[in-house]
């Protein structure tokens, strides 16, 4: 019998671990959950294909009409971008707790959004979960002229009101997407803002309360090496913006970070802020710190006060006209 098989070979506990056969066992974001209408937000949602070579694909969530929101009047609504969290490796746009956040920011602001499902290491290590971002959001581009292979976004998005908005490792997708839209163009999409909650970022100079939590400082560097094994280390300009030449070029004019006050990467948001204040950056920047709750706390606890005050931030952020 072949005892490879039972034998880890690498154990990134909670999130999965590596067996010495090469076997992927994911401890947490495997369960998934259909695309429907639901008749609590009143939202449906649907899976398209963006790309078959690449096997990228995402969830499209739309406000249905009804007497209170006829929504066959409104020409157009604000595009929102979603990027899911879980560590580079874990969780999908099926995952349970993206459907229905989904669900819930789609009916409170009133938008339509394209939640992206990007491929994950170890299979497909970094930098293709950014690269599969990219090339997803240059898809939702080519509907501008009404002429895309999606109806719902040819005939609902607004394409002066695009946001970009993830958690944990999807915020920091979010972010250097906004950095190439700045860098490279997107033509004809205005970038209105990015939203960026409990944001994966790091880096070797340990800040803040990091200094206090030494037995978890090593799990996130090890984390960052499993799932891009190329990296330049911690102070990787994808991961820690500090470092970034380009961080000026942020392509939108508001950013809103979110912090909660017991996660780890707390002080991550706080230094994002005076990084774009210090650089000269042009836009507003604002962080909001939710106190006593942990990392992504409103995925799973979404009925709580504190996720329902998260939630209504982020609509009024989307839905300010600035």
């Amino acid at each position: 019998m072949d005892s490879s098989s039972s034998e880890i070979a690498q154990d990134l506990s909670p999130l999965l671990k590596i067996y010495k056969d090469g076997r992927i066992e994911r401890l947490l974001g495997c369960e998934i959950i259909p695309p429907s209408f639901d008749p609590t937000t009143n939202v449906e949602s649907k899976d398209i294909l963006i790309s078959k070579d690449q096997n990228i694909s995402a969830r499209i969530f739309i406000p249905k009409p009804n007497n209170k929101n006829p929504i066959q009047n409104l020409k157009k609504l604000p595009l929102l971008v979603y990027f899911h969290g879980g560590g580079f490796c874990i969780e999908t746009s099926s995952s349970p707790q993206y459907h229905n956040f989904l669900n819930s920011i789609v009916s409170q602001a009133q938008i339509i959004a394209v939640s992206v499902d990007y491929r994950r290491a170890p299979e497909h290590p970094l930098p293709i979960a950014y690269e599969d971002s990219w090339t997803s959001l240059k898809w939702v581009a080519s509907h501008l002229n009404g002429n895309g292979s999606d109806e719902w976004i040819n005939r609902y998005a607004d394409f002066e009101k695009v946001f970009l908005a993830g958690d944990s490792a999807g915020a920091n997708i979010a972010h250097n997407v906004c950095i190439r839209v700045g860098t490279e163009g997107l033509h004809g999409i205005n970038v209105e803002g990015i939203v960026l909650v409990h944001s994966f970022f790091w880096g070797v100079e340990r800040i803040g309360s990091e200094t206090k939590q030494s037995e978890h400082l090593d799990f996130v560097d090890n984390l960052w090496r499993f799932v891009y094994p190329t990296s330049l280390g911690s102070d990787d300009p994808l991961l820690n913006p500090g470092f970034d030449s380009n961080l000026g070029k942020l392509s939108c004019k508001r950013v809103l970070v979110c912090v909660a006050e017991n996660d780890l990467l707390k002080d991550r948001g706080w230094y994002y802020k005076e990084l774009l204040e210090k650089i000269g950056w042009g836009g507003v920047v604002e962080v909001i710190e939710t106190k006593g709750e942990g990392h992504v706390f409103h995925l799973f606890n979404s009925k709580c006060d504190n996720a329902v005050s998260l939630f209504n931030q982020i609509a009024s952020f989307i839905n300010h006209s600035g």
